[in-house]
C-alpha cells in the first residue's frame, strides 16, 4: 500500500529546514542542550497551535498518543518540565526570524509594482495573568503584551511583527521597521507622528491615515466634491508650523484631507501626501484597514494565544511567533488545495484530522476503507 503522511508532517513540509537550522546556529539555540533540541521544542508547540492544546500537560498527552507518528514528522515527545524551561531560555529570536523567512517565501510568487504594495499598520493588545506583571504590567490589575504588525492585504499575510509589553506606544516600533519605497503605507491615529509622516514621504512612500480633531490644516484650498457621495470635503493644506513644546513642524509640504461620512452617520478626517488620487480611492485605502483587524480576529479566535504556557517575555514572544507561523502553514496549505474554500473551514478540519494519515485536499472527504486481501488462506470443506 502507498505510504500517506499525516496532515500534520504534509504542513510542515511547507517549511525549509534549512534555514531553520541555520537559525539555531546563528543564535546558537542548541548550545550545551541535552534533551530537547529547538526543532522538538517548535513542533511541540506548532502541534499545540494546530490542535488546540491549551496546557503543557495536554501537549505532552497529545504528542504521546501519537508517539508512532512522531518520527516521521521529525518530532519527538516531550516533558512538560523541560518544554516549559526551553519556553523560558531559548532564543525567541530564532521563531521570529523563521516567521519573516516563512513570509518572504509565501510572497515569493507575488509579482507586484511597488506603486500597487499596500502594507497596513496596527497593534493588538494580548491579555496576560497577572503573573507576567515584571515585563507587561499596563495598569493595577491589567497585564499585557502588544502585537505590532505590517500586514499586506492583497496575500492577507503578516509581513513583520513585533512583541512588546502594552504601555510601549505604537509609534516606538513603527520607527524601526524597514520601511519599503514606494509603498503605500495605512495606519489609523495610533502612529500619529509629523516626523514619521516626513520620513516616509522622504523615502517615496504614500501614506493614508486620520487627523486628530484639533489638527487643522492652514492655507486651505477646496476642491468640489458629489453631493450625493460620502465624500463631503476635498482640499489641499499645511499641518501646523509648530508643535507641542514651540518644535517645528518637520512636514513642510501640503497634504490631502479628505472628509468622509460613514455608514454609522459619523464622519472622520482622512490625511495622505498623495495629492493625485481621486478622493474616493484614499478613503477606499484607509477601509482597507479594516483587514487588519479581521486578521487579529482570526488569530485571536482560531490559535492558542489566549492562555500561555510559560509568564516570562521571551516564552510569551515563542508562543506568539509560533501562532504566527501556524497561520502562514495554515495559508499555504489551504492554497496548495481546492477542496475547501474557507480558511477556517479549512483550519478546524486540519484540527481534526491532524495525526490522520489523508491527503490535505482531502480533508472534507471520509477515509478509504483499506483495500481487500486476495491472497488470504481459503479454508476448503469437503
Amino acid at each position: 500500500m502507498r505510504h500517506q503522511n499525516s496532515v500534520f508532517h504534509q504542513i510542515t513540509k511547507f517549511i525549509d529546514w534549512q534555514t531553520f537550522d541555520g537559525l539555531v546556529d546563528k543564535h546558537k539555540a542548541d548550545f550545551r542542550v541535552r534533551r530537547l533540541t529547538t526543532k522538538d521544542q517548535f513542533l511541540a508547540l506548532l502541534f499545540a497551535q494546530l490542535s488546540g492544546s491549551v496546557s503543557l500537560r495536554e501537549i505532552d498527552a497529545g504528542l504521546k498518543s501519537h508517539g508512532n507518528l512522531l518520527y516521521h514528522c521529525g518530532a519527538s515527545q516531550v516533558a512538560r518540565s523541560t518544554l516549559a524551561d526551553a519556553n523560558a531560555k531559548r532564543p525567541a529570536v530564532v521563531f521570529e526570524e523563521l516567521f519573516t523567512s516563512l513570509v518572504a517565501q509565501a510572497n515569493r510568487a507575488v509579482r507586484r509594482k511597488m506603486s500597487d504594495v499596500i502594507r497596513l499598520l496596527d497593534a493588538t493588545n494580548i491579555s496576560l495573568s497577572t503573573t507576567s506583571a515584571h515585563w507587561a504590567q499596563f495598569s493595577e490589575q491589567t497585564c499585557a503584551a502588544k502585537l505590532h504588525l505590517i500586514h499586506d492585504p492583497d496575500t492577507g499575510l503578516p509581513l513583520k511583527a513585533e512583541i512588546t509589553s502594552a504601555n510601549v506606544n505604537d509609534i516606538t516600533p513603527a520607527r524601526g521597521f524597514d520601511c519599503e519605497a514606494g509603498a503605500t503605507y495605512v495606519f489609523d491615529l495610533g502612529y500619529y507622528s509629523f516626523q514619521w509622516w516626513a520620513d516616509l514621504d522622504a523615502q517615496g512612500c504614500r501614506f493614508v491615515t486620520r487627523l486628530k480633531t484639533h489638527t487643522k490644516l492652514r492655507d486651505v484650498h477646496e476642491h468640489d466634491v458629489p453631493d450625493d457621495g460620502n465624500i463631503l470635503a476635498d482640499r489641499i493644506g499645511y499641518l501646523p508650523k509648530r508643535l507641542s513644546g514651540s518644535r517645528s513642524n518637520p512636514f513642510a509640504k501640503p497634504v490631502r484631507e479628505i472628509t468622509v461620512r460613514l455608514d454609522t452617520g459619523r464622519t472622520i478626517r482622512i490625511v495622505s501626501n498623495d495629492l493625485d488620487a481621486s478622493a474616493c480611492e484614499i478613503a477606499d485605502l484607509y477601509k482597507l484597514r479594516w483587514q487588519v483587524e479581521l486578521f487579529f480576529k482570526w488569530i485571536k479566535q482560531n490559535l492558542k494565544i489566549k492562555r500561555f504556557l510559560g509568564t516570562s517575555k521571551n516564552a510569551v514572544s515563542i508562543q506568539i511567533y509560533v501562532a504566527l507561523i501556524a497561520y502562514v502553514l495554515i495559508r499555504l496549505a489551504h492554497n496548495a488545495q481546492k477542496q475547501i474554500a474557507k480558511p477556517v473551514a479549512f483550519m478546524r478540519l486540519v484540527r481534526i484530522n491532524l495525526m490522520h494519515r489523508k491527503p490535505i485536499n482531502a480533508l472534507n472527504k471520509p477515509n478509504a476503507p483499506p483495500p481487500l486481501q486476495t491472497n488470504q488462506m481459503r479454508l476448503q470443506f469437503t
